[in-house]
């Protein structure tokens, strides 16, 4: 019988998304990886949570979303972090929301994320938290520890930092943000 072949860390799939063995992923179904993204051990995923629609409601065209977490290409999650999708009250029943991230980004370790949207090109930097249902646009670096609070919308090439977290600068004109293809290929397969 011959020896027993070691497997590695990553997972790599069909789509080149390199997935920890050591991350917690819930809902798979409901989540969506848009390509070669790494998602790094002790990562928690919460697709199990997901819209739902209260108990009169027998319409066909209101259905909710199957989809509760939607990931770019190139998308970086550092060890530690959290993703679930916002939620808030929707019709008289706590509801969740889907939670989409662009394009080329990456999110430092022990990050919290709610937001119900990050945009292409953003650097979360390491402990930071994105409240509930909050909106980062494109080109946008959060800093270490910096709190955004709950709704709070961050506009194009915006720095944001502190507790809570302000506007605190502007990204340069061409700022390209994090280089997720090169983050992805150093990761081992």
């Amino acid at each position: 019988m011959p020896p027993r072949q070691t497997k590695g860390e990553y997972i790599e799939t069909d789509t080149g998304n390199k997935v920890s063995r050591r991350s917690f992923i819930h809902g798979t179904p409901n989540i969506i990886l848009g390509g070669r993204t790494v998602i790094q051990s002790d990562v928690i995923i919460r697709g199990d949570l997901i819209r739902t629609l209260p108990p009169s409601s027998t319409s066909s065209t209101d259905k909710p979303s199957a989809i509760s977490i939607a990931i770019g290409r190139y998308t970086f999650l550092s060890t530690g972090c959290i993703l679930r999708p916002p939620s808030k009250l929707h019709r008289g029943i706590w509801s969740h929301h889907p939670l989409k991230i662009g394009d080329n980004v990456f999110i430092a370790p022990r990050c919290m994320i709610e937001a119900a949207s990050i945009g292409s090109n953003v650097w979360i930097e390491q402990g930071a938290v994105v409240g509930n249902m909050a909106i980062i646009r494109d080109n946008v670096r959060v800093l270490e520890g910096a709190v955004v609070p709950d709704y709070m919308v961050i506009g194009v090439g915006s720095v944001v930092g502190g507790r809570p977290a302000r506007v605190v600068g502007e990204l340069p004109s061409g700022w390209e943000g994090p280089n997720g293809r090169e983050l992805w290929r150093t990761t081992g397969g």
